[in-house]
């Protein structure tokens, strides 16, 4: 899960060596290693969750770690866009100073290691929306407060929680003690105040823009609060359908 896959740039090669020093004790305190040990979580919750709930065998993604430019097989793209899922290369791109540049210090986002778990978490939520077929959806109807994009990225988020629901109890590599030792009420407020902090309402109120529910492609702060409590409440990947859903 830290293999950054086949085609780095240089600065993903720059914190592949970052990567391969990283411990589950760094992953506390940094924030690379805390990605890491994310996606290692992940990949014991949904290789477990996804084959007992859907009858499937998860495939886990690459995951990028990069600063600045990245090439992928989505095109070129830069750490301004934010975290980003590509699903013609299956590859997660995350540059860490999002965090605290963008996610904390424009946002209004939480500092804490649970929110930026979150995000790492919701990526991965798309990765599984491409392995079920869900993510075209986002494309077909791209815009609005109902779309198909919304419904895509608060499926993610609902995702996510499920993830959050099951990291610290399921087991970790060959049996060992799960990954995440515990979720207390303080980190999922942290993260909800995350999730709020990336809503569409927000990021345009925050930007002096008037709240425009038909440009939305992410959801309002309450619509994504909702999902991923969704995911966290009921561990069902059955209770992410939020394309049945009244949104």
């Amino acid at each position: 899960s830290g293999d950054t896959g086949g085609r780095q740039s240089e600065s993903a090669q720059r914190f592949q060596t970052h990567i391969d020093q990283c411990d589950l004790r760094q992953a506390n305190t940094d924030t690379v290693c805390r990605i890491v040990a994310t996606t290692e979580s992940l990949e014991d919750v949904w290789g477990t969750q996804l084959p007992d709930q859907v009858g499937m065998r998860w495939v886990q993604p690459h995951t990028t770690i990069f600063t600045g430019d990245v090439d992928t097989a989505c095109g070129a793209a830069s750490s301004d866009v934010g975290p980003f899922y590509c699903p013609a290369d299956q590859d997660v791109y995350i540059d860490p100073a999002f965090f605290d540049e963008v996610l904390v210090g424009r946002l209004g986002g939480s500092p804490a290691g649970a929110a930026q778990m979150y995000v790492v978490a919701h990526e991965f939520g798309h990765h599984l929306q491409t392995m079920l077929g869900d993510i075209r959806r986002s494309q077909q109807d791209p815009q609005g407060a109902s779309s198909g994009a919304v419904r895509v990225e608060l499926q993610a988020d609902c995702y996510a929680g499920l993830w959050a629901h099951y990291a610290t109890s399921t087991p970790g590599p060959d049996g060992g003690e799960p990954l995440l030792e515990s979720l207390t009420p303080r980190d999922v407020d942290a993260i909800i105040q995350t999730a709020e902090a990336i809503g569409d309402d927000h990021i345009q109120r925050s930007g002096g823009a008037r709240v425009d529910p038909d440009s939305w492609t992410h959801g309002s702060s309450e619509m994504r609060r909702q999902w991923f409590l969704t995911g966290y409440d009921q561990g069902s990947v059955e209770a992410c359908d939020t394309f049945g859903a009244r949104v």
